[in-house]
């Protein structure tokens, strides 16, 4: 029998519609938990506009910028638990930030301050600049919480870009074989630079993917954070239970991929236009007040703090002393070893010993 891509049939997973509706009555989140999801997405995008003002200024380094794609973030990063462990690619500030991340680190990072990484505040691993690279970490993090027993589960970040790397059928291979508690998690921006969805792919979606390596697949709205979240838990569930996941969480990068890169060049302002009506924190702003817990006047007040919040985080990281040769060496391993010891020597000018 031959297997053909017409015989699968993928059903996108969406709670909110464009206009902040409410889709279906099965969704028993309390208003508490929204508004969190909510403030969580605010707080991404105005440190992002703030980053990419402060880039433009010269005053931090090159920065990718995340506007478009703070549900398919905030909503999957709140599903998880705090003994849970976070692969970030370069992108995922919004999920560093609703792990706890200080702002003022993400700040530092982009400074080029060692300390920026040393990211001790919240299971987060260090941003994996090699495309691909942290799902193979992720896999070996989860891996070993298997056979520890522990009761966490391993979550790595990609996008559509990523999917062609041969670390990400590495990783889904593996996972499959060794049914590791793990998700993976593919923000499909639509966008790899100036790589379009369907070049990227022949595959009419990536979750689909997920049967070929034995996985669990599912596609999700990435731009609704009530659906990523609810998507999220179960995905939790399942990997606890022996059966990896993957996500497809379709969304938009609406802004350029680096603040080295001129979207404008190869995208059409037709199609921006057409996702900027998809844009996350508008639909989730208009659920909120559809139901009755949120108005204009304390949508004001939120962006007000935390545009308050992302000064003083700047402030403090602008104030910090720049990182020295030793603090290179002071972040390696919890003991150094003997070769560092004399590697450290040598860089400082000192003779072997």
């Amino acid at each position: 029998m031959w297997i053909e891509q017409e015989q699968l049939e993928i059903e996108m997973i969406k709670y909110i519609d464009e206009d902040g509706k409410a889709l279906h009555t099965d969704s028993s989140i309390e208003k508490e938990k929204l508004i969190e999801m909510y403030t969580g997405m605010v707080k991404a995008r105005v440190f992002d506009v703030r980053a990419m003002k402060l880039q433009r200024q010269g005053r931090i380094g090159t920065y990718a910028p995340l506007q478009g794609q703070e549900a398919a973030q905030i909503g999957s990063a709140f599903a998880t638990g705090e003994k849970d462990w976070i692969y970030p690619s370069y992108r995922e500030i919004g999920v560093s930030l609703m792990k706890g991340m200080p702002m003022e680190k993400l700040f530092l990072y982009t400074m080029g301050h060692l300390e920026g990484l040393a990211q001790k505040e919240a299971n987060v691993f260090p941003v994996q600049i090699i495309i691909g690279a942290q799902y193979l970490h992720a896999v070996g993090g989860a891996w070993a919480s298997q056979y520890k027993g522990e009761d966490s589960v391993s979550v790595a970040y990609i996008g559509d870009g990523g999917t062609s790397e041969g670390d990400f059928h590495e990783a889904l291979n593996f996972a499959g074989v060794y049914k590791l508690p793990i998700v993976f998690i593919v923000q499909n921006n639509q966008w790899a630079i100036s790589v379009p969805f369907e070049k990227q792919t022949a595959s009419k979606t990536i979750a689909q993917k997920a049967l070929a390596y034995g996985i669990s697949g599912v596609k999700v709205d990435g731009n609704d954070v009530v659906a990523m979240y609810t998507t999220m838990k179960k995905a939790i569930e399942k990997a606890k239970a022996g059966k990896p996941v993957l996500i497809e969480a379709v969304t938009f990068r609406q802004g350029p991929h680096t603040t080295a890169d001129d979207p404008t060049k190869y995208r059409l302002t037709d199609e921006e236009t057409q996702w900027s009506k998809k844009d996350p924190l508008v639909r989730m702003k208009k659920h909120l007040i559809q139901s009755g817990i949120w108005n204009e006047e304390k949508d004001k007040k939120l962006f007000d703090e935390m545009d308050s919040s992302v000064t003083q985080a700047f402030e403090k990281a602008q104030s910090t002393e720049p990182s020295q040769l030793k603090d290179v060496f002071e972040n390696i391993y919890q003991e150094k070893t003997r070769q560092l010891e004399e590697q450290q020597l040598q860089a400082e000018g000192g003779n072997r010993p």
